[in-house]
Formats: structure tokens, sequence, C-alpha cells
């Protein structure tokens, strides 16, 4: 019987070595614009990568989910799991939460060899999200209609040292997209 296959075997066939960057921030920050334009960039230079966003992982494996503190709890520990999959078969995981716990993108990290999780935090004041709101989701949260809001009526925890720390609401996203890019040169 043949061995399980490895991951640095995987990583060898693709020349890719699978590393998860973590996008966090809180709802408008930018994190969808730039790892959608990241995960092209990416692919169009033949990298292997995924994009897991938010809006569509809670539209699906974690449709049983609320935006109760547990749940979110749970949220965060379900992406992890999955972009930790990926990141064995040798992908550059992006992925697009707003994720505001600290201690739970620290248990992500815990998953991974050192190096091999990348914390991206999309920085960007409260006051310029709000204004960038198209679905008019703070106005709605200010108002109380949507409990546990995160940045409202729900705590945010900022990494406290990100190994990536954009300014959306200083840089343009191109600007945001190249700094992430060129920290790709280094690993």
């Amino acid at each position: 019987m043949r061995e399980k296959i490895s991951q640095p075997q995987r990583e060898q066939r693709i020349n890719q070595k699978g590393t998860i960057f973590w996008f966090t921030g809180v709802s408008d920050s930018g994190k969808t614009t730039l790892t959608t334009e990241l995960e092209k960039q990416l692919f169009d230079r033949n990298s292997l990568t995924y994009l897991l966003d938010g809006d569509s992982i809670r539209g699906g494996l974690n449709s049983d989910l609320t935006f109760s503190p547990e749940d979110r709890c749970e949220n965060i520990r379900r992406v992890g799991e999955v972009a930790r999959l990926f990141a064995d078969a040798g992908f550059f995981v992006i992925v697009a939460f707003i994720s505001p716990f600290r201690k739970d993108r620290d248990r992500v990290r815990n998953l991974m060899s050192p190096g091999r999780f990348i914390e991206v935090f999309v920085d960007c004041p409260l006051s310029v999200c709000e204004k960038r709101d198209p679905k008019g989701m703070y106005k709605k949260a200010r108002a109380g209609i949507i409990p546990e809001f995160t940045g409202i009526s729900s705590p945010y925890e900022p990494p406290k040292s990100p190994e990536i720390h954009l300014h959306t609401d200083q840089h343009t996203i191109e600007v945001c997209v190249k700094q992430v890019m060129d920290f790709f040169q280094e690993i």
C-alpha cells in the first residue's frame, strides 16, 4: 500500500508553499475588493489560489449560524479548517472575513506551521466605512434594526501585530494589492 501524499510532495509538484492570507477588518473596509483583485493577480501569474469570502460561506457552509458571539466563533473555526485543507494541498488561500475576535484568528494561525498564516489587517476608520456602505447596514445597525453588528453594537478586536497592515482610507486598491503582492515575493 502506498503512503499518503504529503504536503511537501504536493508543494513540490506545484512549486508553491500552501499559505493562508487572512484578511480581517470591519464591514466595508475593502476586504472583498482587495481579495478579489489579489486572487486575479495571483491567478494571472499561474498560482493556485482560492478565495473564501464571508458572504459566500455564510450562504452555504455556514448558513445554519447566526451572528451571536458563539456562532461567530464557530463560523471562523469552520472557515479556518477549510482554509487549512486548501493550504495543505499547496494553495494560496485568501480569506476575507470580518473575524472580529483575536482568539478566533489566533486559533486558525495555530493550525498552521510558522509563516503559513499571514494576517492582513484591512484598516479603515468606521466613519469612512459608513460612507462606503452600499447596503445601508451601518444605518440599520445604528437604528437598532441589525443587532450585534461589528463595530457598532458588537466589538471588533484589531490585530496587535499583523504581518501586513493596509490603510484603505489612505491608499488605492492598487497600492494595497501591490503591498500584498510584494509580500508574496518574500515567501
